[in-house]
């Protein structure tokens, strides 16, 4: 079934300074030439014909079909998702670009609107594929290989059979997506909107949040008080937009019967509840050996008797301040790409040689950064925020490595490309890693080595340990709210109540960040994804540290992970590199990686 494929914002992104060279900007023709491209109009005509075609041709006949039948229906069916994919692209990248633009807020509207009601008569298809007998399927499959290659998608589809309303509750429910999408744009437009003083200086949000990281502390305290009095004053806003979407959540899975807020997410992340569970739990577990124990380490290499929220993302003293220019910064992640396989570097290079990375901070360009594959057919585009900093560095290695990841997986097509999103983090923090390696391997000192580890292993507990204590958040936040709407005060001592526990005795909080929940947009537009990056880094901290072993053939197994996109299952995918992710020692491994790194900080202190 057809899902507009808007970009996620990566909650790894990590701003930075200036002087960065000539950075790249998107080319987006090759989507549309632009919004009145005739081949877009030729494209919407097509989609509103193909959908009402599809609908006359197998409402209420999928039963009757034969195999080679189903597989034409099956393949109508992603021709429209690849079109109507396209498109939404288009307008969705044009409006990231420039979230306060009322032209394009306002294209981005008609094309969500027009395609919400094209396809809305394509709901009565999964529907109907969920009536049929298992017996049938199983015989179809058997009978046309062609058609078994989209096993998945029906298993993926058919788990969702327990919780499926009537028809016509579907098809309103699917109408009523766009008043859902319209809370988010709110949700985007006031962030894009925001404006900061610091020092007598008006900034946006990206910029006001790069101070965060300054070496300067009273520049870090700045930024961090006018962030607590701007998210203040736009409290109520922020209150009502999460106080609706979870309210509409709650509705929605309670009329489906979902037995918790968190199983959509586990359902269409292909991912057991308990596999998550015990992810949680060993995270939860490990937070006196990983943040509280790095915090307390980085509290006297500051100097500091208590840490304040504004020093958590401080540069260390012994760090250098050079700001990388651009051209640097793509030498670092091509270098290291190539080292691990030259067809990596391969992949990743028309990024930067075609339009397909928008670099520069520019007005009401969507905070953070992302990878949004668009259609197979196409290539994915890559957002970030380059600033110059070190971490802008690995936010390159980490969102090229995702758009490696979709062009690999955009062989299997429409349906079975898009990766579940437990996994879709994979190549990205691996990418992350061979750089990190690459240039500690280069270190040329003792601080310079401290400072690279220190920052990894940041980087890591912002992954691991600070993603699944939003992820508790979130399930207090969805937990309170069925027992009724959540004040601004409610939903900031939700917050409060998992930063303490998560960061350790090292930290003091000021009074206002009780508010910082308020800009994170994974809350709003993908509610739990964010357990997502705690299970990727996890996954490859193992997959790592069997490639370090000298596995043989690991380069091969590997791009064959990768160019199965959604075909297969985590178990499968992981099963040729000896590990398995419901066994809950494996968690430990990616654990473990992180304490032996502050193990290793600890020794230098001796």
């Amino acid at each position: 079934m057809f899902q507009l494929p808007f970009p996620v914002r990566d909650a790894n992104a990590a701003p930075g300074g200036k002087d960065l060279g000539n950075l790249p900007e998107w080319d987006l023709t090759d989507l549309y030439t632009s919004e009145d491209a005739p081949e877009l109009k030729r494209d919407l005509d097509w989609l509103e014909n193909a959908c009402a075609e599809f609908a006359a041709d197998y409402e209420g006949k999928l039963a009757t079909l034969d195999a080679a039948g189903l597989l034409t229906c099956v393949l109508r069916d992603e021709r429209i998702n690849t079109v109507a994919g396209r498109i939404m692209s288009f307008a969705g990248l044009r409006y990231y670009q420039q979230t306060t633009d009322a032209a394009r807020a306002k294209f981005l509207s008609d094309c969500q609107e027009k395609i919400t009601n094209y396809t809305t008569p394509l709901v009565f298809f999964t529907l109907e594929l969920n009536r049929l007998d298992d017996g049938v399927l199983e015989a179809h499959f058997a009978a046309n290989a062609d058609l078994a290659r989209y096993k998945p998608v029906f298993d993926r589809i058919r788990k969702m059979k327990p919780y499926q309303l009537s028809d016509e509750l579907e098809k309103f429910l699917h109408d009523l997506g766009v008043v859902g999408d319209a809370w988010e744009k709110l949700f985007d437009e006031t962030i894009a909107g925001l404006e900061f003083d610091v020092a007598g200086e008006t900034l946006g949000i990206e910029a006001t949040l790069n101070f965060l990281t300054d070496s300067d502390r009273s520049k870090r305290e700045t930024a961090a008080r006018a962030l607590a009095e701007v998210f203040q004053s736009n409290i109520k806003t922020f209150a009502r937009v999460h106080n609706t979407q979870a309210k509409e959540k709650e509705i929605i899975d309670r009329w489906r019967g979902m037995p918790s807020a968190q199983m959509g997410r586990h359902l269409s992340n292909d991912v057991e509840p308990e596999v998550v569970e015990a992810l949680r739990s060993a995270v939860v577990a490990a937070y006196p050996k990983l943040s509280h124990r790095y915090y307390e380490l980085k509290r006297k290499w500051l100097g500091l008797d208590k840490m304040q929220v504004w020093d958590r993302n401080a540069p260390l003293p012994m760090q250098d301040k050079t700001v990388i220019a651009w051209d640097k910064a793509e030498k670092t992640v091509m270098e290291a790409y190539g080292a691990f396989d030259p067809r990596m570097a391969e992949l990743a290079e028309p990024f930067f040689r075609k339009g397909w990375i928008d670099a520069g901070v520019k007005p009401g360009k969507a905070p953070g950064a992302f990878a949004h594959p668009t259609v197979t057919e196409v290539h994915p585009y890559v957002l970030l925020n380059y600033l110059g900093k070190p971490r802008d560095v690995m936010t390159l290695a980490h969102e090229l490595g995702h758009g490696v990841h979709q062009v690999l997986a955009a062989g299997q097509g429409e349906m079975l490309a898009a990766t579940p999103l437990t996994l879709a983090e994979t190549a990205s923090v691996f990418g992350e890693m061979l750089t990190f390696r690459k240039l500690l391997d280069a270190a040329a000192s003792a601080d310079q080595r401290k400072v690279l580890l220190a920052g990894k292993v940041e980087d890591m507990i912002n992954t691991v340990v600070r993603q699944i204590a939003f992820y508790d958040f979130e399930c207090k936040l969805h937990a309170a709210r069925r027992n009724g709407e959540l004040t601004p005060d409610d939903i900031n001592a939700l917050w409060m109540s998992v930063q303490g526990e998560s960061l350790g005795p090292a930290f003091e909080f000021m009074e206002g960040y009780e508010t910082f929940w308020s800009y994170i947009p994974h809350f709003i537009h993908s509610p739990f994804y964010v357990y997502a990056y705690a299970f990727g880094d996890g996954l490859v901290n193992a997959l790592y540290s069997v490639y370090a072993e000298g596995e043989p053939g690991f380069q091969d197994k590997y791009f064959e992970m990768l160019k199965a996109g959604g075909s297969k299952h985590h178990k499968e995918l992981l099963a040729p590199f000896g590990l398995d992710a419901s066994d809950p020692k494996f968690w430990d491994k990616g654990l473990n990686m992180i304490s032996g790194m502050i193990d290793e900080l600890e020794a230098m202190e001796g």
